[in-house]
């Protein structure tokens, strides 16, 4: 998952594999913390199968997504199929019988997750296991760590990384062994990582696969005013700062002007904002979640889709402000 030896290596996003990843957070369904609502299973299962039958031959999902129904409706769209996707899941946040969610790293909660992951996906091996959140305490990751190459030995997992993981605790936890791949936050409105993160992730050659390229939907050009307002109670985007004012006059605005970019190539705002993520080789992935199949074709074609050096220049300028006449 990092540069060109650790993708050959890890065999998870080789050269020639999908850019683009499904990404299964949505379809964990609501009623639990970070939920994003309601959701159909089946439409699930049809945006999963959807989105393998289009190309996409890797799926991230992680325990806490639906507090495990997100593995299991991952593992219900695989029935069946004769080529499997890599399938990428995450521990390190559990939860109780009311539901309450934790960040925990200690060796045996993450080994008893791997062992919960690998029954409720039906897998025999994680291909990419990853640590969901940091702890604070160093000493609890370092624990966290040597389990996971202890799994990795024993087989059940095949490669480790970690996710929302900074420079600094990528760099204590490279001294035990080196990670796979780094999974942040990286959008055209948070960009954080580009300052220590990406340029640490490319000298060590961690590859980095970006999740919410698209804002949580914010960028898709789907979303409006109405929609945010209509939001059900248990979609945590509603106490989202993006979602809200001032952020979200701006942020539509930036969706407008990545319409006028994509449209010049018959592209949604969906299909630049990708793009955008993806301009950097240190990127070597995007993961993209999708409800249903619809939304997976707007922005299936996205992963062979590049921007030019003056739209990318145009996109920046945005940030800048209006220039001096």
């Amino acid at each position: 998952m990092g540069g060109a030896h650790a993708d050959a290596e890890a065999g998870v996003i080789r050269p020639g594999h999908h850019p683009l990843g499904f990404g299964a957070w949505a379809i964990g369904g609501g009623g639990w913390q970070f939920g994003w609502g309601s959701q159909d299973d089946a439409k699930s299962i049809e945006a999963i199968r959807r989105a393998l039958d289009s190309g996409i031959n890797w799926i991230d999902t992680a325990a806490v997504y639906g507090l495990g129904h997100s593995e299991e409706v991952v593992a219900r769209a695989l029935e069946g199929r004769s080529q499997r996707p890599y399938v990428f899941t995450k521990c390190g946040m559990v939860w109780d019988a009311q539901g309450r969610i934790s960040k925990v790293l200690k060796a045996d909660s993450v080994r008893r997750e791997c062992e919960a992951s690998l029954r409720r996906l039906k897998v025999d091996a994680i291909d990419l296991y990853q640590f969901h959140w940091p702890v604070e305490s160093l000493e609890e990751i370092e624990e966290g760590w040597k389990a996971m190459e202890a799994l990795k030995r024993e087989g059940k997992i095949r490669w480790a990384g970690m996710s929302n993981f900074d420079a600094k605790q990528l760099e204590r936890i490279r001294g035990l062994a080196p990670p796979t791949s780094l999974q942040p936050p990286y959008s055209l409105i948070h960009r954080d990582i580009e300052k220590d993160t990406l340029p640490f992730c490319e000298q060590h050659g961690i590859g980095v696969i970006a999740y919410s390229p698209m804002a949580s939907g914010l960028l898709t050009g789907a979303m409006t005013r109405e929609r945010v307002a209509a939001f059900p109670q248990d979609d945590w985007r509603r106490k989202s700062s993006d979602f809200q004012e001032p952020k979200l006059t701006r942020n539509l605005e930036l969706v407008e002007l990545l319409r006028k970019v994509g449209q010049r190539h018959g592209r949604s705002p969906a299909e630049v904002a990708i793009a955008w993520t993806l301009r950097t080789p240190v990127v070597t992935g995007a993961i993209v979640g999708a409800r249903s199949a619809e939304q997976v074709d707007g922005f299936i074609q996205a992963g062979d889709f590049r921007l030019t050096t003056d739209e990318v220049r145009e996109i920046e300028d945005f940030f800048r402000g209006p220039r001096a006449p």
